[in-house]
């Protein structure tokens, strides 16, 4: 270093021998020590981002930590969580509701997920006579977040595809093998809610209670061509049955119907004539009644007065027709009979 350099650290530095070392300024050292400091930071920020000790749990999922291979049995709740990395690790598994469609489009042992929807294969068994029956179902179930270490510890990542597929299939096969393929439709609701039970028991027997079933839908039966015809057949035979039965019971009605007119209006004539009777007799009754009353009443005194009366009104006849001759009836009885004198016709009296 050049003397006048020299000269100037160690004034400086407040003198010294000429063999001690200079010292650098004082910004150059606070710089060094920022950059100390800023290095570390960047090595350990590179440190988090290769070796990522953290992870974030979202809502519907649990975390498995695994510890040297072995799985903690607590799971981890969603949220922010360290591990040590090379030492532990977190499997994220999902535990909202899954659902796998059993159909008869999808490929033979081929499955995929379209729209969070697993797609299998129609379930094909046998009924009780050993016809072939395809079976769709809907099922939906959901991993146990509270027993979700134990269950992939013991089934593994790939757990629905040994739980749900084999004891979905083998409850189909049970149950529908009970019933002949025609009985299916008919008893469609009850195979439904024993199908849905059944799988529901099994799943229960599994240990730690791996899986919540949710529900499930019986969703087609689809029976061999043959026995869809049978049915048909059956079908539109019952309704033909039922045709002809309602035709004859529209003609028993129809026949009842008149029947009950034609005495309804036999009860009206038998009543219009017994009224017309009933008058009849009412009206001799009171006839009778009155003649009674009238012969009763005729004494002799009365028929004296009546002659008396009917011949006050000859007189006053013979007062104006002077030339009229009078027969009386014997005794004096009415009526009696007058004719003009004029008349040159011989004149009898008749007694009525």
């Amino acid at each position: 270093m050049p003397a006048d350099m020299n000269d100037y650290f160690n004034k400086k530095n407040g003198g010294g021998g000429q063999n001690q070392p200079p010292k650098p300024p004082q910004f150059i050292q606070d710089f060094g020590k920022k950059a100390t400091l800023l290095y570390v930071v960047v090595i350990v920020a590179a440190l988090l981002i290769f070796f990522k000790p953290f992870v974030v749990i979202n809502s519907g999922e649990v975390g498995i930590l695994k510890t040297a291979g072995k799985f903690d049995p607590q799971p981890l709740t969603p949220g922010f969580h360290l591990f040590i990395p090379a030492i532990q690790d977190v499997i994220v598994v999902d535990t909202k509701v899954r659902i796998v469609n059993y159909k008869t489009t999808a490929g033979e042992g081929d499955f995929d997920r379209r729209g969070g929807v697993l797609i299998k294969p129609a379930i094909e068994v046998l009924d009780a006579r050993g016809l072939p029956v395809n079976i769709e179902l809907t099922v939906q179930y959901r991993l146990n977040p509270e027993n979700a270490p134990q269950t992939i510890a013991e089934w593994g990542l790939n757990w629905e595809e040994k739980i749900i597929n084999p004891v979905v299939r083998d409850v189909v096969r049970n149950v529908i093998g009970q019933f002949k393929a025609e009985e299916l439709p008919v008893k469609r609701n009850e195979i439904a809610v024993k199908i849905q039970s059944d799988i529901a028991k099994e799943i229960d027997k599994l240990e730690h209670n791996p899986v919540e079933l949710v529900a499930v839908q019986l969703r087609a039966i689809i029976l061999p061509k043959k026995i869809k015809d049978q049915i048909e057949r059956v079908q539109i035979a019952k309704q033909e049955a039922e045709r002809v039965k309602y035709e004859v019971l529209r003609a028993q009605q129809e026949a009842e119907k008149k029947a009950a007119l034609a005495k309804g209006t036999a009860e009206a004539k038998k009543i219009q004539a017994q009224g017309e009777a009933d008058k009849i007799r009412i009206e001799a009754n009171a006839q009778a009644k009155a003649n009674k009353l009238i012969s009763d009443s005729l004494t002799r005194e009365l028929l004296q007065l009546r002659q008396i009366e009917v011949q006050g009104k000859f007189n006053e006849a013979l007062k104006e027709n002077k030339d009229a001759k009078i027969f009386l009836t014997p005794g004096g009885a009415v009526p009696n009979i007058w004719i003009d004198s004029k008349d040159k016709q011989k004149t009898t009296s008749m007694d009525r």
